[in-house]
């Protein structure tokens, strides 16, 4: 029994590997594609479905992690998960004034790249048991442009769309109400940002460290 539940285990993991794999290989080719052929106003239009489909998949690493299903910690998968479903879905899809800036192309292209090359390293080992090193070199090495690239998107998209949340009051939660409860989206959103500033040099530190071991492993084998 041990043994089918550690085939199964495998089974799933890769098929969900390689489906938001091709998920974000869709989102890669549209976007280059609408930026060659429109422009970066264009891009978001061309890729929203699809983004939005393979992000929110991510959600399920969240769910593998808390039932075993992998090592990688909880710890470090929900605030990077958490910020990409915040800009996906409470800036670009509730404000479409952000959606024809410059930095929707960056931040897509970065994500879509940095995922394909995650996404296709552990499809492989699921399904095969091992990634080739240069896949395992790219996994561990891309982010060190990549991260700060979509991080400086993400930043920029939030702090681009602060007016609009202001004046719409979009989601926000006045009293007096039956709950006695009040929510200031705007505020929400600033607080947001403060985060990204002790988060981001934390994370992309915790990820150096995570490079350095692959890397010495690499070079023992």
């Amino acid at each position: 029994m041990a043994g089918l539940g550690s085939s199964l285990r495998r089974l799933y993991l890769s098929v969900y590997n390689w489906a938001v794999f091709a998920g974000w290989a869709q989102v890669l080719y549209l976007a280059l594609k609408t930026l060659m052929e429109s422009g970066h106003v264009a891009v978001y239009d061309a890729v929203e479905r699809p983004l939005q489909l393979a992000q929110t998949a991510a959600v399920m690493e969240i769910l593998h992690g808390l039932v075993g299903l992998v090592r990688s910690p909880v710890s470090a998968t929900l605030p990077q998960i958490g910020s990409r479903l915040y800009v996906t879905w409470a800036i670009l899809w509730s404000f479409p004034e952000t959606r024809t800036h410059f930095l929707v192309s960056s931040l897509v292209i970065s994500w879509s790249i940095t995922e394909i090359i995650r996404y296709s390293f552990f499809g492989l080992k699921e399904a095969v048991g091992f990634a080739p090193s240069w896949l395992l070199w790219l996994r561990y090495s891309t982010f060190l442009i990549l991260y700060p690239t979509g991080i400086t998107s993400e930043v920029g998209l939030i702090y681009t769309a602060l007016p609009y949340i202001k004046a719409s009051e979009k989601y926000c939660i006045r009293m007096p109400n039956k709950w006695n409860f009040s929510f200031d989206n705007f505020y929400a959103a600033i607080l947001t940002l403060g985060i990204y500033v002790p988060g981001s040099p934390h994370m992309y530190t915790y990820m150096l460290g995570q490079r350095k071991k692959a890397l010495a492993k690499l070079k023992r084998e």
